[in-house]
């Protein structure tokens, strides 16, 4: 490159419009609104999980799954509703309920312990052999993966309409359960990288 090319590119440098500092400043301030934006929409590290089934086996993946979100970091609420709200029972309670909540309370299991599988079953066998091959296996049985959940900070939620039509109360559940709507869920819900129905 010559002296004159130099000169050149110099001259042709200086003789540029200079950017209009204000309308830069404008410009990033709209990409920096329009980033927060986007970051406002983007989901939470967050897993929510509806519960409906009241199967020992469907529980138990909810359990080991939110057990395993949990411990990757990830926020994780359980809403149980209707069949799923079984495996949150301690125990019975009749007084003051209509005729169909009681049937429906002596016709439902009690807790994790007295729930079948969802195949085989075959009258509470096919359960027992479920937990018995866990047991081999080295596997913690329901009981423990639904406290290493709780233990994991795992948010555990009754529905309320449920537990109205069904005829369950608050005291019926294991200690520590939150008791909310559908509106509880959803606003876990729609802040969540996934959601799961089991």
């Amino acid at each position: 490159m010559t002296n004159g090319q130099v000169a050149l590119n110099d001259r042709a440098v200086s003789e540029m419009p200079l950017p209009d500092l204000a309308r830069l400043q404008e410009q990033i301030q709209q990409l920096q609104t329009q980033v927060e934006a986007m970051r406002s929409q983007m989901p939470d590290n967050r897993l929510s999980m509806v519960v409906f089934s009241g199967d020992l086996d469907r529980v138990l993946a909810a359990f080991v799954i939110a057990s395993g979100a949990a411990a990757s970091g990830m926020e994780v609420s359980m809403f149980f509703t209707f069949w799923g709200l079984t495996a949150l029972r301690q125990k019975r309670q009749s007084a003051g309920k209509t005729l169909f909540q009681k049937l429906m309370g002596w016709m439902t299991p009690v807790g994790l312990r007295r729930l079948g599988v969802s195949k085989m079953n075959f009258g509470g066998i096919g359960a027992k052999m479920l937990r018995a091959m866990m047991k081999q296996q080295g596997v913690p049985q329901p009981e423990e993966m639904a406290q290493m959940a709780r233990d994991l900070g795992v948010r555990i939620v009754a529905c309320q309409m449920s537990m109205d039509v069904m005829g369950i109360r608050k005291e019926e559940l294991i200690d520590g359960i939150e008791v909310g709507g559908v509106a509880t869920f959803l606003g876990d819900a729609t802040r969540s990288k996934a959601t799961l129905f089991i």
